[in-house]
């Protein structure tokens, strides 16, 4: 017998039984694109937040942990390590920062860095420039408006009265200075560590550069960047030093870590947050498929149903095929065949709706979270909640189309042991 005369039987008795085969084919569907559309939400969760970690400015970057500072010797040594650019150590000083201006102040955190290895970096400035020496600073985006004199205090807690009322919180910053903040002087009063109290002694400072707006519009940044020379004029100052590694690129950055664990530094960066995301959302994953196959699975009962029923129906045709020759191979494969086939076009559909849906999801499912959350101005524009890759594709059409044919194969192996005298004998 044929191949061609095979797939003419197997479509032959298809087309007889429309209907059955019809809805044998959309319950096949409807599994395969649940688990592909289930699957899929997994590989969208995780490209969006391996592309929020992978787009954040400090990828490339390798803190060092520890209380103690880097000599300049073992700064040197890092240095030198092929793919490390700037090792730099920003001083974190203890105990706020009362800045004043006019009639204003604010309170700020403070933070001194090398500036010469600073300049080695990618600007971190939207104006000005950095400090050139001990008596110039740059300060956070929001510093100006932060600057607070007694009516803005007034007016903020009315404001947050208010918000607090409908659910919401204000952030103050529509009040605060709104003039030209740049090259301007402010008088500094730093904080006694021991006593908690702002030191009498008052320091003039220069502000010559303003740092870049947070990523985040949470984020509230009012701090000011000195100079490391600032330890000379003020030596009582306590600080804790925190360490950062700039690495040239992204791929050189879990190289340079293994490095610098093998000298015994205690080291991390970000970028092994993707590593740790992978495992966890390949385990998601795999989670996802396993239940989305279950729905395959269910599905595979109306296939064993309707191969049941074809092998019934077709008793005496069998009969015929064995008499004129046909062997107990060519009657399997023609079952199987027909099974296959319901699963592959269940898959076919599958895919072409899946992807539809997708669509979908990521069209409407950001509105509908949005007004679940009952914030119309939820920033959802970088979440992608639904992807399908073609590994996807090919994983949940493999499974659907083994399921069809396993599904298959228990009534075409009655098929071929059905008795010729006894077929024929079959009224039609």
């Amino acid at each position: 017998m044929l191949f061609k005369d095979q797939l003419s039987f197997v479509f032959q008795h298809m087309r007889k039984n429309k209907l059955r085969v019809t809805m044998t084919v959309l319950a096949a569907m409807i599994g395969c694109a649940f688990l592909i559309v289930l699957a899929s939400v997994g590989f969208g969760l995780q490209a969006t937040i391996k592309g929020e970690i992978l787009n954040q400015e400090d990828i490339t970057e390798i803190n060092l942990w520890g209380d103690e500072p880097l000599t300049q010797e073992e700064m040197v040594d890092i240095e030198e390590i092929d793919h490390v650019n700037v090792v730099l150590t920003r001083n974190e000083i203890s105990g706020s920062i009362r800045s004043t201006f006019e009639d204003r102040e604010v309170e700020s955190m403070g933070i001194a860095v090398n500036m010469e290895d600073q300049a080695k970096l990618p600007s971190t400035l939207s104006e000005g420039r950095l400090p050139e020496n001990a008596n110039e600073i740059a300060v956070g985006y929001h510093f100006a408006r932060a600057l607070l004199n007694d009516k803005d205090r007034e007016i903020i807690e009315q404001k947050s009265k208010e918000a607090e009322e409908q659910g919401t919180w204000y952030d103050g910053l529509e009040e605060g200075y709104k003039g030209e903040i740049l090259n301007k002087q402010v008088n500094v009063q730093f904080m006694d560590p021991e006593t908690m109290e702002y030191l009498e002694q008052i320091s003039t400072y220069t502000i010559v550069g303003i740092l870049d707006e947070p990523d985040y519009e949470f984020q509230i940044d009012s701090s000011i960047l000195f100079s490391d020379d600032l330890f000379l004029a003020q030596p009582n100052l306590v600080s804790y030093p925190a360490t950062t590694i700039y690495v040239d690129t992204l791929d050189n950055v879990l190289p340079v870590l293994d490095q610098l664990r093998e000298s015994n530094y205690q080291v991390y960066s970000p970028i092994e947050q993707v590593k740790e995301l992978d495992l966890f959302f390949l385990i998601f994953k795999i989670g996802l498929i396993f239940i989305g196959t279950i729905s395959i699975l269910i599905a595979s009962i109306g296939i064993f149903n309707t191969m049941t029923m074809a092998v019934t129906e077709r008793t005496r045709e069998i009969g015929v095929l064995k008499a004129i020759g046909a062997s107990p191979n060519i009657i399997q494969r023609l079952f199987l065949m027909e099974s296959a086939f319901i699963g592959l076009l269940g898959t076919a559909l599958a895919v072409i709706v899946s992807y539809g849906l997708s669509y979908l999801i990521n069209a409407l499912l950001p509105s509908i979270v949005a007004f679940a959350l009952s914030d119309e101005n939820a920033d959802m524009a970088g979440i992608t909640f639904s992807i399908i890759p073609v590994s996807l594709v090919l994983i949940a059409g493999g499974i659907s189309i083994f399921v069809a044919i396993l599904s298959g194969w228990r009534p075409a192996r009655k098929a071929t042991k059905i008795e010729v005298i006894q077929a024929l004998r079959q009224e039609l």
